[in-house]
């Protein structure tokens, strides 16, 4: 079965249906080549990817470890190479809001360093993640 349909709009413009749950994301070029920027670029989806797997990974194993990471966030920064263009790096500051000790965030941490979409990105892309922590163990 597809995981999902993708359909232009026009303008620079799809829609991406995700097959199985029927969520839509609209995707634009960027304001950068020659789009509107009004919703993710195909590139920003990429790299926002990255951090939402590394926090679904990060939550599956603490869930299976009966530890709480709630008030868990990320900032993603997306940036572009020329001659080719691609994504050169991608900076991740994941911010975690819980009381952990070192035994678990150095688990935790090396769980979201290795999440799928990580792993499948081309390692000339650079990665640049941060953890930070809200409260201290």
């Amino acid at each position: 079965m597809p995981t999902s349909k993708v359909e232009y709009k026009g303008s620079l413009r799809t829609e991406c249906t995700h097959i199985r749950s029927g969520q839509v994301i609209i995707t634009d070029a960027p304001t950068d080549n020659h789009g509107k920027g009004e919703a993710f670029s195909p590139t920003d989806l990429a790299a926002t990817s990255l951090a939402t797997c590394m926090i679904t990974v990060m939550n599956i194993a603490a869930e299976g470890r009966n530890i709480k990471i709630d008030g868990m966030h990320a900032e993603v920064t997306k940036i572009m190479a020329e001659h080719p263009r691609r994504i050169s790096e991608i900076v991740i500051e994941l911010t975690i809001d819980t009381a952990l000790n070192a035994d678990q965030k150095e688990l935790l941490e090396k769980i979201g360093l290795n999440c799928p979409v990580g792993l499948s990105l081309h390692p000339d892309i650079k990665q640049n993640i941060t953890f930070k922590y809200g409260k201290l163990a």
